[in-house]
């Protein structure tokens, strides 16, 4: 009985392919827009974590004042100092590694070009701790950090603007009065998920940049590095500890330093992702409603059109059943036909779009086949109503129907 029943909706739909393919347009623009959002949403998600973990393994930032970013004022917060460092290296337990580093933006030159970028002076720990690797050269040894050598280790971005086509390595580029010579180059990381750009970068030796540049002995940031298996809250406890310690701090005071784990980062811009996401797709979502409801209105015009042929199959002995089940597969073919078509569309559009975003495509199979299973259960519902008004029909009135 359900084959024949299939038979005679294709049959039907076949002979109206016109007005069965804007029935099943409404279907399609619903799953495809449902599937791509959600998709391009994942994919962005697994951008982020990515962008994040480029920052560094398991790593906390800890920086003076209450508070990152906006808010409370931290400017009469003290700034670390190297001691400080050596402190978490050698006290706190389970660490990879520890960089104490200070920043500073400058115009650096090479012959004829020159470039504004920022100086970062820390020590040979930063490279394992932000997960940077070497594309040439080499990084400055113990003794030029012991001595604070001029030496530096420039992004690609810094290479690219101030050396062009020309070799860097081994070439001095002028930075305010000093010369410093270029001793290896970074492989490129791109962007931030802040948008920042991490090849836009000069790392030297901490004490030529506090000798040099800043005049002092202040560390304004100290990145740690948690060894993979260590418990990354109970390092960023003991380090509060030792911070409160190291800057005397009474217990009724608050800190006036932050760590900060990066992980606490990557939540939450995932969870502000997944939110996007999900508003996203269920702004799609209603598309498919509307898509339903045009089935419906399309059956409701067929069953119009179709009272004589109905009248007659109930006059010859037709179940009500099986009119019922004509109609509701005929729904739920055009809504089913319809996932099918919005999934292969959301295949390729998501392909596409997530080239030209630059994340990676995230195939969800779980997605896509709700989609399809969500389009063919919309075919269920609203093709039931038009299906059991026909099989309702007296077959005495059906037949005289004009």
């Amino acid at each position: 009985m359900i084959l024949n029943a299939f038979l005679l909706a294709l049959r039907a739909i076949r002979r109206n392919l016109v007005r069965s393919f804007l029935t099943v347009l409404g279907i399609v623009i619903g799953v495809s827009a449902v599937v791509t959002m959600v998709t391009l949403g994942q994919g962005a998600t697994r951008a982020v974590a990515a962008q994040i973990s480029s920052l560094g393994s398991n790593l906390l930032m800890i920086r003076p004042g209450q508070r990152l970013g906006g808010g409370r004022d931290t400017a009469g917060a003290p700034n670390f100092k190297p001691a400080d460092a050596d402190a978490i290296k050698t006290q706190v337990n389970g660490l990879a590694a520890v960089a104490p580093s200070v920043q500073r933006g400058v115009t650096v030159v090479y012959s004829s070009r020159n470039w504004s970028t920022s100086i970062v002076g820390t020590t040979q720990d930063f490279f394992p701790s932000g997960n940077w690797t070497l594309a040439e050269g080499r990084l400055f040894n113990d003794s030029e950090e012991r001595g604070g050598a001029a030496v530096c280790v420039i992004g690609e971005t810094v290479r690219r603007e101030l050396f062009g086509t020309t070799e860097a390595l081994g070439n001095a580029i002028r930075i305010k009065q000093f010369s410093c010579e270029v001793v290896g180059l970074l492989a490129s990381k791109g962007q931030s998920s802040f948008g920042q750009d991490q090849d836009d970068v000069i790392v030297m030796p901490l004490r030529a940049v506090q000798r040099r540049l800043t005049g002092n002995l202040d560390v304004t940031l100290i990145r740690v590095s948690v060894k993979d298996g260590a418990s990354v809250d109970q390092a960023k406890a003991q380090i509060a500890s030792l911070m409160r310690e190291r800057r005397k701090l009474a217990e009724n005071e608050e800190d006036n330093f932050n760590v900060l784990d990066t992980r606490q980062i990557a939540d939450t811009l995932a969870g502000t992702t997944r939110v996007m996401t999900t508003l996203l797709g269920a702004v799609a979502a209603v598309s498919l409603l509307v898509g339903g409801i045009g089935i419906m209105n399309i059956m409701l015009v067929s069953v119009t059109e179709r009272t004589r042929e109905i009248g007659i199959r109930l006059a010859i002995g037709a179940m009500e059943r099986e009119v019922l089940l004509q109609f509701l597969v005929e729904a739920v073919a055009l809504a089913a036909f319809g996932g099918i078509v919005g999934v292969a569309l959301a295949t390729g559009a998501s392909l596409v779009l997530a080239h030209f975003m630059q994340v990676p495509y995230a195939f969800n199979p779980q997605i896509n086949l709700l989609s399809f299973a969500f389009a063919a259960l919309i075919g269920v519902v609203f093709g039931y109503f038009p299906a059991r008004r026909a099989a309702r029909l007296d077959p005495i009135d059906a037949l005289r129907h004009e």
